[in-house]
Protein backbone atom coordinates (compact mmCIF):
# COMPACT_ATOMS: atom_id res chain seq x y z
CA UNK A 1 0.00 0.00 0.00
CA UNK A 2 1.30 3.53 -0.69
CA UNK A 3 0.45 6.35 1.49
CA UNK A 4 1.12 9.37 0.37
CA UNK A 5 1.52 12.91 1.43
CA UNK A 6 -1.74 13.52 1.24
CA UNK A 7 -2.84 10.87 3.60
CA UNK A 8 -0.11 11.42 5.89
CA UNK A 9 -2.05 16.02 5.32
CA UNK A 10 -5.18 14.32 6.12
CA UNK A 11 -4.20 12.36 9.28
CA UNK A 12 -2.28 15.71 10.84
CA UNK A 13 -5.26 17.46 10.28
CA UNK A 14 -7.64 14.68 11.34
CA UNK A 15 -6.11 14.19 14.42
CA UNK A 16 -5.05 17.71 15.60
CA UNK A 17 -8.53 18.80 15.62
CA UNK A 18 -10.08 16.04 17.81
CA UNK A 19 -7.22 16.05 19.90
CA UNK A 20 -7.99 19.88 20.69
CA UNK A 21 -11.58 19.25 20.61
CA UNK A 22 -10.74 16.37 23.73
CA UNK A 23 -8.76 18.61 25.45
CA UNK A 24 -10.63 21.66 25.73
CA UNK A 25 -13.91 19.34 26.62
CA UNK A 26 -12.00 17.93 29.51
CA UNK A 27 -10.52 21.18 30.97
CA UNK A 28 -14.38 22.69 30.43
CA UNK A 29 -15.85 19.87 32.10
CA UNK A 30 -13.06 19.56 34.70
CA UNK A 31 -14.20 23.89 35.73
CA UNK A 32 -17.73 22.79 35.26
CA UNK A 33 -17.28 20.01 38.62
CA UNK A 34 -15.02 22.71 40.14
CA UNK A 35 -17.54 25.06 40.25
CA UNK A 36 -20.43 22.81 40.97
CA UNK A 37 -19.45 19.36 42.34
CA UNK A 38 -23.16 17.96 42.42
CA UNK A 39 -23.86 18.05 39.01
CA UNK A 40 -20.69 15.90 38.30
CA UNK A 41 -22.49 12.92 37.36
CA UNK A 42 -24.35 14.49 34.74
CA UNK A 43 -21.06 16.49 33.53
CA UNK A 44 -19.27 13.28 33.47
CA UNK A 45 -21.83 11.56 31.17
CA UNK A 46 -22.10 14.13 28.67
CA UNK A 47 -18.36 14.85 28.57
CA UNK A 48 -17.77 10.75 27.45
CA UNK A 49 -20.70 11.21 24.94
CA UNK A 50 -18.89 14.26 23.36
CA UNK A 51 -15.54 13.03 23.89
CA UNK A 52 -16.70 10.12 21.78
CA UNK A 53 -17.44 12.26 19.15
CA UNK A 54 -14.32 13.84 18.31
CA UNK A 55 -12.66 10.62 18.73
CA UNK A 56 -15.02 9.42 15.97
CA UNK A 57 -13.69 12.00 13.65
CA UNK A 58 -10.05 11.00 14.28
CA UNK A 59 -10.86 7.58 13.38
CA UNK A 60 -12.81 8.44 10.27
CA UNK A 61 -10.26 10.46 9.00
CA UNK A 62 -7.71 7.93 9.64
CA UNK A 63 -9.65 5.17 7.82
CA UNK A 64 -10.10 7.44 4.81
CA UNK A 65 -6.19 8.22 4.92
CA UNK A 66 -5.70 4.36 4.22
CA UNK A 67 -8.35 3.89 1.93
CA UNK A 68 -8.12 6.62 -0.34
Amino acid sequence: MIFTLAGGIIIAIGGLGPALGIGFIGAKAVEAIGRNPEAAGKIMVNMLIAMAFAEAIAIYSLIFAFTK
